[in-house]
């Protein structure tokens, strides 16, 4: 039996600029609604990947930091365990998923979750009718009442697998589905190569690649989530001539 496909992500810190174009690409491909001022002044915003920015030293020598954060598809992810109706668990391509028909809104998996990266949806979502044409007809429009989260884009995973099987005309193997040949929205937008997706499975595949690199790290990783989502940390050429 070929051996399933395990999704995963790597994060190269040293390259984010902060400009938020995964962010932007996320609302687009997953229709996520759109943030308004009432939405943060309530708390109430939604993004499925946020840059968290920080600032480093005293002034005028100060420097900005960014880091993408979005759910880190864990393999033991505590957010599974705690839900009573079973409507987030693992599948065997290594993504945790969240079906929305199970979902009754306990928001016990937003609470269990040390990323902070699950939300709730206080409202029923609106667009501006300019925008309805823009709607993924792929992706559901959630309704309130549920959780929802990063899916790594799970319908290009999709899409890909029935491309490759009409253009083969026979069933999916293993072998079929190569590095690079799709890619998350997020991943897709960056403009400087900052997210690099693909099957953690793949030995040949540039996210093992780098996810072996000296500067990797895993957000947390003492809470043994075992997340599948790697950083690269930041190279500061002044702390290194040091």
């Amino acid at each position: 039996m070929a051996k399933q496909h395990k999704w995963g992500m790597v994060v190269d810190i040293d390259r984010c600029i902060g400009c938020q174009a995964c962010v932007i690409a996320c609302q687009s491909e997953n229709n996520v609604p759109i943030n308004e001022e009432v939405d943060f002044l309530s708390r109430r915003a939604k993004q499925w990947i946020r840059i968290d920015r920080f600032w480093e030293g005293e002034y005028p020598n100060v420097k900005a930091r960014f880091i993408p954060v979005f759910c880190q598809h864990c393999d033991n992810a505590p957010c599974e365990p705690v839900c009573p109706t079973y409507a987030t668990y693992h599948n065997d391509q290594g993504l945790n998923v969240q079906v929305y028909n199970r979902c009754v809104g306990t928001r016990y998996c937003a609470n269990n979750c040390p990323y902070q990266v699950r939300f709730f949806n206080f409202f029923n979502p609106s667009w501006p009718e300019s925008l309805w044409n823009q709607l993924n007809p792929d992706v559901t429009v959630r309704s309130r009442g549920i959780m929802e989260k990063c899916t790594f884009c799970v319908q290009r995973i999709r899409r890909a697998e029935r491309l490759i099987e009409g253009q083969k005309g026979e069933e999916l193997t293993d072998q079929k589905i190569k590095d690079g040949n799709f890619m998350p929205a997020c991943v897709n937008a960056c403009p400087t190569d900052t997210l690099v997706f693909g099957d953690l499975n793949d030995e040949t595949s540039e996210v093992v690649r780098k996810s072996k690199s000296d500067r990797s790290y895993r957000l947390f990783a003492e809470l043994g989530t075992e997340p599948s989502v790697f950083y690269l940390k930041k190279v500061d050429p002044a702390a290194k001539s040091h």
